[in-house]
């Protein structure tokens, strides 16, 4: 549970000698799943922070003997939707949730939130165009991507997601694609969705990001169809049926 805020502990002041603090100041729903956490602080704006990078949150008191009896449960990661005087992050709440979404559900603005970060190399790569493929939870981390790009350049993707509610608001027109029902996992919908796309006869450089078999399938097509060089296809799995620690 997040700390109430008000009077500083030496706990308090423990936790932000080696971590990022701030305080929740809105919570709300960006997407029929999704909710967007603002977090504030007098540290959060001298962050140094690259569009696609993500923060590890503290969604259990560290300092708790009783956290340390799952110590896998204690972090969990989620991609910066947003960094200006605040820190914005988006989290899923599905219905397996695992120790995030319970932490989510529970947190109310006042709260106390710490994390470590920003970091990850997911991040925007010189190439002649660029392409994005991934579920609803990539398009947290491809919002900001597709933001910095610069307005001459090239984007094209796909994001799958549940159904046309689980959209989040991007600044390209990437093509949406809806499971209607079918399984998110090695999901032949978004392969099918990626292989249609009108691309330059070139390769660019893509992004693929979701869960964990599906990117593979995404990836080997677009290395052994495509052409592509493998150094121009970056990944990054954020969940995969049975994995702990990815929710």
């Amino acid at each position: 549970m997040p700390a109430a805020s008000g009077t500083r502990s030496a706990r308090d002041r423990l936790r932000d000698r080696f971590f990022a603090t701030g305080t929740v100041t809105q919570i709300d729903s960006i997407a029929r799943r999704m909710l967007r956490i603002r977090i504030e602080g007098d540290s959060i704006p001298g962050l140094a922070w690259i569009p696609g990078q993500h923060v590890r949150v503290h969604v259990a008191d560290m300092l708790q003997p009783r956290s340390w009896l799952r110590p896998g449960d204690m972090l969990r990661t989620y991609s910066v939707w947003q960094h200006d005087d605040g820190i914005e992050l988006c989290v899923l709440d599905h219905d397996n949730g695992g120790p995030g979404v319970g932490w989510a559900r529970q947190l109310r603005a006042g709260d106390l939130v710490s994390f470590s970060g920003p970091q990850g190399s997911f991040v925007l790569h010189d190439g002649a165009y660029h392409v994005f493929a991934g579920d609803e939870t990539a398009a947290v981390a491809f919002g900001p991507m597709l933001r910095a790009l610069p307005p001459a350049a090239g984007a094209y993707g796909v994001i799958e997601a549940g159904e046309t509610g689980d959209r989040l608001p991007l600044d390209r027109p990437l093509r949406w694609q809806y499971r209607n029902g079918r399984p998110a996992a090695s999901s032949q919908t978004l392969l099918d969705a990626l292989t249609r796309l009108e691309l330059p006869s070139e390769p660019g450089v893509a992004y693929l990001a979701g869960e964990a078999r599906t990117i593979q399938m995404l990836r080997r097509y677009l290395v052994t169809e495509r052409r592509w060089s493998r150094r121009a296809v970056f990944t990054k799995p954020f969940w995969t049926p049975g994995k702990r620690g990815l929710d």
